[in-house]
């Protein structure tokens, strides 16, 4: 299933071309210990409010980068309510990784 996998390559190399991306990507990896776990359950992903907030930057500036990262398959948002979970598209992540070891 996973070698059957396509991946943008070119869009997923700009994503990962901003430090503050691979932040987020961090962020999302490990979520428990990057954000506050006040009543949420991050096992469906963590609320775009979050990154925001541990951030520092204007919302604006975050749902930019967001986007970017959901653009290139790297992270998936789910909508609960009025809130947008987001989450790291492991799949993709890894059919990346393993393209890049074949072809370079």
């Amino acid at each position: 299933m996973l070698a059957n996998l396509t991946v943008n390559a070119n869009l997923i190399h700009r994503a990962l071309a901003s430090p503050f991306r691979r932040e987020i990507l961090r962020w999302l990896k490990t979520s428990n210990d990057a954000f506050e776990q006040e009543r949420i359950d991050f096992r469906h992903g963590v609320p775009s409010s979050a990154i925001h907030a541990r951030s520092g930057l204007s919302q604006s500036t975050v749902s930019v980068h967001v986007a970017t990262l959901i653009e290139a398959g790297l992270v998936v948002p789910t909508r609960v309510g009025q809130w947008t979970l987001l989450s790291r598209n492991e799949e993709v992540i890894l059919a990346f990784a393993r393209q890049i070891s074949l072809e370079l």
